[in-house]
């Protein structure tokens, strides 16, 4: 990276200096110069290299870090960010199977899985009564053993009894759900925003904390419209991209 020289217009003074370093760097991605895993020089380097402070050339990178372009690793550097994967927003996504038919070895661990009785959010969503039996699960979803995704799941225990007997970390809800009750999910609701790692979801997803994340809301309706799960996923904003196809123009 001895070549390593954005170029800054120093005129354009409606633009702050860090929003140029962050455009050039961008420019520099988009083009294929900066290709996934090339090392970007210390903060030190940049500062030198563009005579600007190091405070400004942090509010660059950390500008295209939260977009998910750059990677930050505490005590090794700043990395540009490999391809990230698209999801179809307007979808119904089994993460397993999508995974495989993208290419990518899907995998699972779990962090809790318990009964307990629902509160009164969760039993609104499942049209449940409060304190209703439920499973709740939380997994860390994984990609070629890389941590990518974050997913709480809630389902009724009174018809999925038994659901601790299958193996979680292996297959998939949806999956098990066709499989083993004979229930189809055939459409949702969900809501996707953006939100900022916590400590706690950085070091499962090993991120540095206040990392992009898109957090998905669902709630999951059989073949009868029957609300049968409720969701929340929190995908890595450097890994994942949410698509959708628009048909029309609605004035």
């Amino acid at each position: 990276m001895d070549t390593f020289r954005p170029q800054i217009n120093r005129f354009n003074t409606a633009i702050p200096i860090y929003v140029q370093i962050a455009e050039t760097l961008l420019n520099r991605i988009e083009s294929g110069e900066l290709v996934p895993g090339d090392r970007l020089p210390p903060e030190r380097e940049l500062s030198e290299m563009l005579s600007v402070n190091r405070m400004t050339v942090r509010r660059a990178l950390n500008m295209l870090a939260g977009q998910g372009l750059l990677i930050r690793r505490r005590g090794d550097g700043t990395y540009v960010a490999g391809p990230k994967i698209e999801l179809n927003a307007g979808r119904l996504f089994p993460f397993t199977k999508g995974m495989q038919r993208k290419g990518y070895m899907p995998g699972a661990r779990v962090i809790t899985f318990e009964k307990k009785m629902a509160g009164t959010s969760v039993a609104s969503f499942l049209s449940l009564p409060v304190s209703a039996p439920v499973y709740y699960v939380h997994r860390l979803r994984l990609i070629n053993q890389e941590p990518v995704m974050l997913e709480e799941f809630t389902i009724p225990t009174q018809r999925f009894q038994d659901f601790e007997n299958f193996d979680l970390t292996s297959r998939s809800l949806f999956e098990i759900l066709e499989t083993e009750y004979q229930v189809t999910v055939s459409q949702a609701r969900q809501s996707l925003e953006p939100v900022l790692a916590t400590e706690y979801e950085a070091q499962l997803l090993e991120i540095e904390k206040g990392a992009p994340l898109m957090l998905e809301r669902r709630v999951s309706l059989d073949q009868d419209g029957y609300p049968i799960e409720y969701s929340k996923e929190l995908y890595r904003g450097d890994r994942f991209r949410f698509v959708t196809e628009i048909a029309s123009l609605d004035l």
